[in-house]
């Protein structure tokens, strides 16, 4: 009786002593956050982009062939799949961290059959019977395992938060393969419909020279002007091929055998021109990677403090019950029964300096961490003035790529015109139509990178995985 009052109060007094100990190391602050400043970047005049717009971005769109291979890519990408499954394993080993805190208990069994040595005065021959339980509890004074918890959550979430980056990048990405089909889609019907205008230009210079009224240099020069532009055929049929297998990775899915119909007569992708307002502040800070970076730079500091508990003592409450005996018939006798409990405690006093060492790792480990945010939230703030600024200063070149294309049609006709009134060389009406040729092309061009440009937007935000508050 005395010595189970004894080890109660042995129990209650090392609970009173972890209650009131504190986990070595430092205690985690998150980085100071600087409110980057967008206010002199060259913006548009366009409809406010919202918050709820940010999560489904690709709505904007209104192309229904880009919601499906969104979704599609979303749900089946294998590299999104590989980090669905580092997430399981941040999880389980966050949960063996946690079991690190509760006593360990062993059921254990043996049976034995043992014969002594008869030349050593004394034999016996026998059975040997036990079983029971032994359990074991180390007491985190130090915070070693608590602070090893701290550190598995953090990392736990920061494998989410890397899940959720990539989860933004696949969606992006899966769009702009989709906008580089189309924008190959859209230079092929260009090329095409000039080889149609050319094509008709060279049979009639091939008349004219038949006629006796025409030239052979004119139709030569028709002739490789209209095989140029023919030349660029393959080269936009291979991308158009890249393109398709592209997608087809981004959705898991064996190129060539992309489970999507994908239209090539369907317009090329636009949207209403957006603007920067009414997005919170905190959008930057919001991305899934820089908070990945913040997440990472929790754990670094969580594991300081594990390698410092290391310089301290480790205390132990360990006890076994059971029952032991020589005879089967013995064994469940209340003369059987067994029991041991009490403390123990270790404490490393010599390591040859290995410990400090550990720590010293676990410091350096911790800086680079926190160079890596600070490089995170810089890269961030970047790419969001980047494409801000692209897509602005790309509006404006697009309007005036139009304006030149317009003209460049016009003088087509008319330097035809003066060809046929003998106004003019045929000098003249090739330098028009590859003029024609080239800004049509890049207007089709800009389209695409104004597009390409927009979806930028909504990726720097971390557009795609969550409602930004």
């Amino acid at each position: 009786m005395i010595k189970i009052n004894f080890t109660a109060g042995l129990c209650m007094g090392l609970f009173l002593l972890l209650a009131g100990c504190k986990a070595v190391g430092p205690n985690y602050q998150e980085p100071a956050w600087k409110e980057p400043s967008l206010s002199d970047v060259k913006s548009v005049e366009g409809a406010a982009m919202t918050p709820v717009e940010i999560t489904d971005w690709w709505q904007v769109f209104d192309d229904p062939v880009l919601t499906n291979l969104v979704h599609r890519a979303l749900a089946n990408n294998l590299t999104l799949a590989g980090s669905l499954a580092q997430i399981r394993e941040a999880r389980a080993r966050l949960g063996v961290s946690r079991a690190g805190l509760l006593p360990e208990v062993d059921v254990r069994g043996a049976y034995e059959r043992f014969r002594s040595s008869e030349s050593m005065g004394f034999f016996r021959d026998g059975d040997h019977y036990q079983a029971g339980f032994d359990a074991r509890w180390e007491l985190d004074l130090f915070g070693r395992r608590r602070r090893s918890i701290e550190a598995a959550q953090a990392a736990f979430d920061a494998s989410s938060a890397t899940f959720e980056h990539l989860w933004v990048v696949v969606a992006a990405e899966t769009a702009i393969s989709y906008l580089q089909y189309q924008e190959l889609q859209r230079r092929i019907e260009v090329a095409e419909t000039n080889l149609v205008l050319q094509r008709d230009t060279l049979e009639i210079l091939i008349s004219r020279a038949q006629a006796g009224i025409g030239d052979e240099l004119a139709v030569e020069q028709a002739r490789y002007n209209l095989e140029r532009t023919r030349a660029t055929l393959p080269g936009l049929r291979s991308g158009i091929d890249q393109t398709l297998n592209a997608l087809a990775v981004l959705s898991g899915e064996m190129p060539g055998d992309l489970g999507v119909a994908v239209n090539p007569d369907s317009r090329m992708l636009s949207a209403p021109l957006r603007t920067l307002a009414g997005i919170p502040a905190s959008a930057l800070r919001q991305r899934p990677d820089v908070r990945a970076a913040e997440r990472a730079l929790a754990a670094r500091c969580a594991e300081i403090g594990v390698a410092e508990a290391d310089l301290y003592p480790t205390f132990a409450l360990g006890g076994a019950i059971g029952l032991e005996s020589l005879e089967a018939t013995d064994f469940f006798k209340s003369e059987s029964r067994l029991f041991s409990v009490g403390p123990s405690v270790s404490w490393p006093i010599f390591r040859g300096g290995s410990i400090r060492a550990r720590i010293e790792i676990q410091r350096a480990l911790h800086e680079q961490a926190f160079i890596n945010y600070e490089a995170t939230v810089l890269d961030a703030v970047a790419e969001l003035r980047n494409v801000l600024s692209a897509y602005a200063h790309e509006y404006e070149r697009l309007d005036s790529l139009q304006k030149a294309a317009a003209a460049a049609r016009s003088a087509v006709a008319i330097a035809q015109d003066k060809y046929k009134q003998g106004l003019a060389d045929f000098n003249s009406v090739l330098d028009a139509q590859r003029s024609q040729l080239t800004f049509e092309e890049l207007v089709v061009i800009s389209q695409s990178l104004t597009t390409r440009n927009l979806i930028g937007i909504y990726k720097a935000l971390g557009g795609g995985w969550e409602r930004l508050e």
